[in-house]
């Protein structure tokens, strides 16, 4: 089963409040145990996926030496949430992709945009120091050059510009036709594999050792019969029936 996660505030662009940032982790939380639940697709209701955080909540906190803690604390704490999520995660951006909206798409495993798409950090703006945990996730993916060009200009990207730069992985007419097709895909895959890949790559960026994890996951594709399947599947020349 796919499961989509909506972003659902279209009359602020679906702007990202403090309660959303909240909620996020649990709802991910849910459907990681559910076993129903190989792909999650992850898009904006409306035209837009998110033009980023609430600005009215920015500084909203009583502490006036960090009017941002609690907003920050929620921020971040989603962000690993999404980053640490066990299945594949697929971005499926129209319209803006801004601020908190970026954070979110980049966060997931794969970003797949309508070519009217536009992307961009926009801290510079409004004089917001980035939080080096969410400078590191666009580091991972886009590089120095890129990650400063977003963080220092505040320009934004097409989804052309995007693509050359590593931040958008297909740019379709029809993003969530191509990202079911995509998640149909996966689906049929060895979710084993992928969950040992996903564990595997998420503990290199970190600097984590990534072995002990892989060589359970090698066990339990023995153990469930899985890797025979698949062994057997190929040699026969049909669709492996993968759990």
């Amino acid at each position: 089963m796919v499961a989509r996660l909506v972003i659902d505030r279209v009359a602020k662009r679906n702007a990202l409040t403090r309660a959303m940032w909240k909620e996020l982790p649990g709802l991910l939380a849910g459907l990681a145990v559910d076993d129903e639940v190989k792909v999650l697709l992850v898009t904006g209701e409306g035209p837009s996926f998110s033009a980023g955080a609430d600005i009215r909540e920015l500084i909203s906190d009583a502490d006036p030496d960090d009017p941002m803690a609690e907003l920050r604390a929620a921020n971040l704490r989603a962000q690993a949430a999404l980053r640490e999520f066990p299945k594949p995660t697929v971005a499926v951006v129209r319209g803006h992709c801004i601020g908190g909206g970026l954070e979110i798409a980049v966060n997931c495993d794969f970003r797949f945009a309508a070519p009217d798409a536009s992307f961009g950090v926009t801290p510079a703006r409004i004089g917001v120091v980035y939080p080096p945990a969410a400078i590191k996730v666009l580091l991972d993916l886009v590089g120095p050059a890129t990650t400063k060009y977003l963080l220092f200009s505040g320009e934004l990207l097409t989804a052309d510009e995007a693509t050359l730069k590593g931040l958008v992985d297909r740019v379709a007419d029809d993003p969530m036709a191509a990202a079911e097709a995509f998640a149909a895909t996966l689906g049929s895959r060895s979710q084993l594999t992928i969950r040992s890949a996903k564990e595997s790559v998420n503990a290199l960026l970190s600097g984590a050792d990534p072995e002990p994890a892989a060589v359970r996951r090698y066990r339990e594709t023995i153990a469930s019969g899985e890797l025979a399947e698949g062994i057997e599947a190929f040699t026969r020349k049909r669709a492996p029936k993968f759990r």
